[in-house]
């Protein structure tokens, strides 16, 4: 089958026209076929020369499906690009956006056909756009595609960019909640590393404030699954969901209370709570796929991280084992793994069996931690200040020793 590129001086649509038109009648018959080609052709023309741009679209898109079928790749792209280049003829931005919603829907119809053309076919219209909004619709349209069609390979590497799209698309809370959703199903779809579909759940969740109740309520849902992730995730200890009110409105709801509940013991308790908790709500912990071992393990690290935290600096082997409820061999491959994990920085006194702890991560860092690195930065600016004010008089006091031994010097001779 031929490339459709023009080589005489008609027009690429009405030559896209013309080679869908023959494709769609080839099974007519020869001069049923030629009726009917011309007939749309004529149709073609008359669009272009009144400048009835969506019209056209239209026509060039009736047979749409046809052509993902049995155009070859190379010709589906030709075709598409010059379909796809009829948004940069309106004048209006209101037209143009019509234009790409009706192209766009066209190409998302069945997403498991050549689902990656179909995205391909996405950007290039993304590309001719000039209306920040109308990209943004284009960009949501490529989202849903590379979920329903299994391609998100295909678009994962954009969302490096989304902070600068964001600022050239300039939409609303509405938008913006749709787009961090719309990420995190195709990170969640792609079994990509959780915290980066927790990332993006959470920054969906920080569009809602507490100011409107009815509003909050459709973030339910999602703040679960985002609370779920972060218990699920074995390698995320530290989050400020506690802060977010469409988190905190889960506490007292009749669905989600105990998701809550289960959020705060893996923040702010120990692992005797959550063994508390799971004792009475595993049925709970099973419909949200939540392994009771992994849990535990979490929680064990949480709970060193925990006892580290203490002003003393030093948490004694015994302490240890009993709050993470081991044995005496294990309560040094707990450490080792907390500094693995980049928990805690510390060194092991195997002879007066203690942790001595240098830092160690909060796992959260609300009001309280912002207090006590204010003080430890006070203290340590006073300690500056202390040793700068040594240096300085120790310097004066070289100074005047020398400046009296030149003198010494000066009445000996």
């Amino acid at each position: 089958m031929t490339t459709v590129v023009p080589t005489s001086e008609e027009d690429p649509a009405l030559a896209v026209v013309r080679f869908t038109s023959e494709l769609a009648w080839a099974d007519a018959g020869p001069e049923a076929a030629e009726e009917q080609v011309n007939r749309l052709c004529l149709e073609a023309q008359e669009s272009m020369v009144m400048g009835r741009w969506m019209d056209l679209a239209s026509l060039m898109l009736t047979s749409a499906d046809l052509m993902f079928s049995k155009v070859s790749d190379k010709d589906l792209e030709c075709i598409f690009t010059v379909i796809c280049n009829l948004v940069t003829k309106p004048e209006s931005l209101d037209e143009v956006h019509e234009m790409t919603k009706l192209i766009s829907g066209k190409i998302i119809q069945q997403p498991n056909d050549k689902p990656a053309m179909r995205l391909k076919i996405l950007f290039n219209l993304y590309n001719l756009l000039e209306n920040p909004y109308s990209r943004f619709f284009v960009y949501m349209k490529a989202l849903n595609l590379a979920v329903n069609g299994k391609v998100t390979e295909h678009i994962i590497p954009s969302f490096k960019k989304i902070d600068s799209f964001l600022k050239e698309w300039n939409i609303d809370i509405k938008d913006k909640r749709a787009l961090f959703l719309g990420i995190a199903n195709v990170l969640k779809e792609s079994r990509s590393s959780s915290k980066d579909s927790f990332k993006f759940l959470t920054k969906y969740l920080a569009t809602f404030s507490g100011d409107d109740a009815h509003t909050m309520d459709e973030a339910k849902e999602e703040a679960a699954r985002t609370i779920i992730e972060f218990v699920k995730s074995p390698d995320m200890f530290q989050c400020d969901l506690l802060d977010m009110p469409a988190i905190g409105q889960l506490e007292k709801d009749t669905k989600y209370a105990s998701v809550y509940q289960l959020l705060k013991i893996f923040l702010t308790q120990r692992l005797d709570g959550y063994l508390e908790f799971q004792a009475g709500n595993s049925g709970l912990l099973k419909s949200y796929a939540l392994v009771h071992e992994d849990c535990i393990a979490k929680m064990r690290l949480m709970s060193l991280v925990d006892l580290g935290s203490n002003e003393s600096g030093q948490i004694p082997y015994a302490l240890i084992k009993d709050t993470l409820q081991i044995n005496n061999d294990e309560v040094e491959k707990w450490v080792v793994k907390a500094r693995t994990a980049k928990l805690m920085d510390c060194k092991m006194d195997q002879m007066n069996q203690v942790v001595i702890v240098r830092c160690c991560t909060e796992r959260v860092f609300g009001q309280h931690q912002w207090q006590t690195l204010r003080t430890k930065l006070s203290t340590w600016k006073a300690n500056v200040a202390n040793v700068i004010s040594t240096i300085q008089a120790t310097n004066k006091i070289t100074e005047d020793g020398s400046h009296s031994q030149a003198v010494q010097g000066l009445m000996i001779r």
